[in-house]
């Protein structure tokens, strides 16, 4: 009797830690745990172009994605730069819109 109400027990904190647990994984409030692991992936592939890309110093331009929403920042030396980035950050699979706030410093 008292194997059953501790197995019990002990299932049901289990239970209710791993509810809890999944609702802290998420840091950015209104986003799933789904949606931010898809974010994280589409910011690892646009910096990975950026790096890839000759045209574009990836280590200048900032990339952020919140629910598919890519948001570049930084500086760029030219327009062609600036729009680049963009480019390849609209050809990233899941990316739904791109806010490019990239300045352009010669």
């Amino acid at each position: 009797m008292k194997l059953t109400i501790r197995n019990t027990l002990a299932a049901t904190v289990t239970a209710v830690a791993l509810l809890t647990i999944t609702g802290c994984a998420v840091t950015r409030g209104q986003e799933t745990v789904g949606a931010y692991v898809d974010d994280t992936a589409i910011t690892t592939s646009v910096k990975a172009r950026f790096v890839d890309n000759k045209e574009v110093d990836a280590s200048a331009i900032s990339v952020e994605t919140l629910n598919g929403t890519v948001m570049l920042s930084g500086f760029a030396k030219s327009l062609r730069e600036k729009s680049t980035a963009e480019s390849i950050a609209r050809n990233v699979k899941g990316v739904k819109a791109v806010k490019n706030e990239i300045s352009i410093r010669p």
